[in-house]
């Protein structure tokens, strides 16, 4: 843990696009200042594929602290630019699920969120990598990129998580599962699969689906829901909600710094709710390679 404060300086970046985040962005800039953080500049960025250029921008230009309001696809696809540079990446959750924020103990709501940026402390955290692309929290394939694939945008803006889980319930019926082959340091492992999920963190949609990692644990975990029935990853799904003793029946882990994922047939990936990857792909940690905001 660093014991260098938080910097009293920072340029405010919110996906303007997102659900929440056109609504908030005001607000978020009047409570950070309030809360006494000197906003150099603020930016509502109303077309979300402007927003990695934004934040980059913004580093170069040599700023201490870079805060990005939006959901996990925004805070992921951004974070690349802050990798090995003196720059604070601290968050709003502006999205449906918020799993980063949810691993990382931020509050989900607005008001907290200031709080904690104005009032917490720094922690080095570990990225993931899928090929060469960086992933704060968790990444899937199966059916979470055909649900996040398809969902029409509509849905998941108006109803929320509510829109969401009403698109997975449609997609879930036309999904097939696939076979699977991850190699680590024990070697091969061949297997049927329906879903496959890759940990830095510990959330994927909101819900806690692995609690044997974490994101600065300097390794990556990947979790396959075993087997052809579909059923059984909706009990799983079901059970690790609950948090029932049986949660972890129907999957297995594998971890390490560097692992090789492949299919049959080849899945899209998703990272942090972006479509950015396909298999084969090669997994890796990058180990405490940015620094984050968190609760003091």
């Amino acid at each position: 843990m660093s014991t260098r404060p938080i910097p009293s300086e920072a340029v405010l970046i919110v996906n303007a696009h997102s659900r929440k985040g056109e609504a908030l962005f005001q607000e978020a800039r009047q409570g950070l200042e309030q809360a006494g953080v000197k906003l150099i500049a603020a930016h509502a960025i109303h077309n979300p594929k402007r927003l990695n250029a934004a934040v980059r921008a913004a580093v170069r230009d040599g700023a201490p602290m870079v805060i990005v309001g939006g959901g996990d696809g925004s805070l992921s696809g951004s974070v690349g630019a802050v990798v090995d540079e003196d720059c604070v990446f601290a968050i709003l959750p502006l999205g449906t699920a918020n799993s980063l924020a949810r691993t990382l103990g931020l509050p989900l709501d607005l008001e907290g969120a200031i709080a904690a940026i104005a009032s917490g402390r720094r922690r080095r955290i570990d990225l993931g990598m899928i090929d060469a692309h960086y992933f704060l929290n968790a990444a899937a394939l199966g059916l979470s990129p055909m649900i996040g694939d398809t969902v029409p945008h509509n849905l998941k803006r108006w109803l929320g998580r509510v829109g969401y889980l009403i698109w997975a319930l449609w997609c879930f019926i036309r999904f097939s599962p696939f076979r699977l082959v991850i190699e680590d340091d024990e070697g091969e492992h061949r297997m049927w699969a329906s879903e496959v999920r890759i940990f830095n963190g510990r959330f994927h949609g909101g819900v806690e689906l692995t609690e044997s990692t974490d994101v600065d644990s300097g390794d990556i975990v990947i979790q396959a829901v075993t087997g052809r029935g579909m059923m059984r990853l909706a009990w799983d799904w079901y059970a690790k909600f609950f948090k029932l003793k049986s949660r972890d029946a129907n999957t297995v882990e594998f971890r390490g710094k560097k692992l090789l994922l492949d299919t049959r047939p080849r899945q899209r990936i998703s990272i942090d709710g972006e479509i950015l990857a396909r298999t084969p792909a090669t997994i890796r940690v990058a180990s405490r390679a940015i620094e984050v905001v968190v609760p003091s």
